[in-house]
């Protein structure tokens, strides 16, 4: 089984890579869930492996993000349940950790070579459709990662994509299976609809009846609570006029901008690797053996896809594209600069195994002109200098409205103006910074809002940040019964005008299924509007009444349709008339075999991996602290 699972996830890897970084490179600036730490305190252990309380803090916070991302910028985020976060993170942790083992223990790998390869290969690290080892640092960076720990988080994240989509691919289904399930896919169902109104003219409502539904829901007629707002904002932009960049800065630029140019080398290898099978010596002994062949002239290509063990790049004859210093082994690299072109090295030892390496390819680097770079330096020059600029003054804002009292005096020493909101509640207003949910936050923080302090440094959008006090706090007050009397009256009137109707057609259903003819149907001269042919995405048919008509039990004859009633949204409600059931009668096509065959063996796939991963846990020796 183990075997199925590897051949069927070698095609895994290219497609979700991508998306693997992408995730990260949402989370600009969160660590990994596996940074190391001098945390000695836990928060649980699996099976003697410890998880920090530091990975779970960290795992808290990405998850927050994550889910106000989702969420959108009006989810209120004090609706977090920071207890629902902190559990639901760390059971990720100990799910994550169970995998990892699990897949190291079924001997899933994923090699250096191919991980080189994925790294070249991904589109963040390319400039211009090359591999850039200064975009690869500058990204990882971000990431909070060196190279090691990068290369690190990587493999373990493939060994568990590697397992779970061998797993999932694992899935299949019996024909049988497929035609059952098309059968009921495509099913179709003759049916009638009766729709009894709500008739909200119909109903009469006394002032006696809205004074006690004030009385009895007193709490949900409350003013708003609201704060008004002041606040002071800082702009990057406002720094740009006063940068000027000198010609001495530019011309250190431009050289240290030439310097990092480098040549890129396209090498090929032949790697044969040292493991169980082969230890040095005879993996060594093997390589001479394919040297030799080299030597008398055959293609190295062919011998590349013949031996090699790198999986990655075997195929495309070892050929692994052009890539600059930074990125092989050491000593793969100083014996790949060793080389002229076409040229083949003797065997190099890597930490990966044995290799003969091939020099492709050389690219030199174009030096461009100072003057055809000299927009981009200054920008960029300039944008370093405000980017300091507003980390110092951001600092300095943050320091003076902690200190003072209000927010004149910080705004007097930073040249900034003092502003007043609109009113909000907690659910933040429409637009600009009442719409903001770190600034709501921090607005009903207990600091702010009750101890009139003023707020933190809280980041606008990447260009602008804010601190604010409260002005006014206007607190949640009875409405008089006049000022809600209209919206209860409304809102009695669609419940009654809801309960009649159904309870009307309740009356009816009852009828119908004694073989009665209702009363009430024929007095109000009413109509069934039948559908035949009917598919479970039938046009024209509210989704609601589908879901109903599709769980409706089969007729027993022709004659004899069975009922059921459903209340919709808006208050109606509607009576249903199955009058029979139709099964396909064509032959399934080989294409929607194919399809239906496909789906079914991914929802069985992920069935089993949620399984495994049950049972994992079921199995596991897991403390929570």
């Amino acid at each position: 089984m183990l075997q199925n699972i590897r051949d069927n996830s070698q095609g895994w890897i290219a497609k979700t890579i991508i998306g693997i970084i992408v995730a990260l490179l949402a989370l600009t600036g969160v660590d990994a869930l596996f940074t190391t730490t001098g945390n000695s305190q836990n928060a649980a252990e699996v099976n003697g492996e410890k998880i920090s309380s530091a990975d779970l803090s960290q795992a808290v916070e990405m998850q927050r993000r994550q889910l106000l991302q989702q969420l959108g910028r009006d989810f209120d985020a004090s609706q977090l349940d920071e207890k629902l976060l902190r559990d639901s993170a760390l059971n990720g942790l100990i799910e994550r950790t169970l995998l990892l083992s699990s897949a190291k223990d079924s001997k899933f790998s994923f090699s250096q070579q191919a991980l080189d390869q994925v790294i070249l290969n991904t589109p963040e690290f390319l400039v211009d459709g090359k591999f850039s080892p200064e975009r690869f640092d500058q990204v990882i960076r971000q990431l909070g990662y060196s190279r090691m720990q990068f290369r690190q988080m990587l493999e373990q994240e493939m060994l568990i994509g590697q397992l779970r989509a061998g797993i999932g691919n694992s899935g299949f289904v019996t024909d049988a299976q497929v035609q059952a399930f098309a059968a009921l896919e495509k099913q179709t169902r003759d049916f009638a609809s009766l729709t009894i109104a709500a008739d909200a003219k119909a109903v009469q409502l006394s002032d006696d009846d809205v004074k006690a539904y004030y009385d009895a829901q007193a709490s949900q007629f409350m003013s708003p609570e609201q704060v008004v707002l002041e606040y002071v904002e800082l702009s990057k932009d406002s720094f740009f006029d006063q940068v000027k960049i000198t010609d001495e800065a530019l011309q250190n630029a431009y050289q240290s901008e030439i310097a990092a140019l480098s040549e890129q080398r396209r090498a090929a290898h032949i790697l044969i690797e040292v493991n169980d099978k082969l230890n040095d010596e005879q993996a060594k002994a093997k390589l001479l053996e394919v040297q030799k062949r080299l030597e008398q002239g055959e293609d190295f290509a062919k011998l590349a896809k013949e031996f090699s063990d790198d999986a990655g790049s075997k195929a495309e004859g070892g050929d692994l594209g052009f890539a600059s210093r930074g990125v092989y082994d050491p000593a793969f690299e100083d014996a790949l600069y060793a080389l002229d072109k076409n040229a083949v090295s003797a065997p190099v030892r890597s930490q990966f195994g044995w290799h003969l390496i091939k020099l492709l390819d050389v690219q030199a680097p174009e030096i461009p002109t100072l003057a055809s770079l000299k927009d981009k330096l200054e920008r960029d020059l300039k944008t370093r200098e405000v980017e300091q600029r507003f980390v110092d003054v951001s600092k300095n804002l943050e320091d003076a409205a902690f200190e003072a009292s209000d927010l004149s005096q910080p705004a007097q020493e930073l040249g900034l103006k003092v502003q007043t909101s609109e009113p909000f509640g907690r659910q933040g207003g429409a637009t600009g910074i009442t719409a903001n949910r770190q600034v709501i936050q921090a607005a009903f923080s207990p600091e702010v809002l009750e101890d009139g302090s003023n707020s933190g440094v809280i980041e606008l959008d990447p260009n602008t940040v804010a601190v604010v006090r409260v002005k006014e706090h206007n607190k949640p007050e009875q409405l008089k019964l006049e000022q809600v009397a209209d919206s209860i009256r409304a809102q009695l009137t669609k419940v009654r005008a809801s309960e009649a109707a159904k309870a009307k057609g309740e009356a009816q259903l009852a009828a119908l299924r004694e073989g009665k003819t209702p009363v009430e149907q024929a007095k109000a001269e009413q109509t069934w509007k039948v559908v035949e042919a009917a598919t479970r995405s039938q046009e024209g048919v509210e989704p609601v009444i589908l879901q109903a008509l599709f769980r409706m039990a089969k007729p027993e004859a022709a004659n004899k349709p069975t009922f059921t009633g459903i209340s919709l949204a808006n208050g109606d409600y509607v009576l249903l008339r199955l009058n029979g059931v139709s099964q396909p009668q064509q032959a399934l096509s080989d294409e929607d075999k194919a399809m239906y065959a496909r789906f079914l063996g991914s929802r069985a796939g992920q069935q089993d991996f949620a399984a495994f991963r049950k049972q994992l846990e079921v199995g596991a020796d897991i403390e929570r602290f």
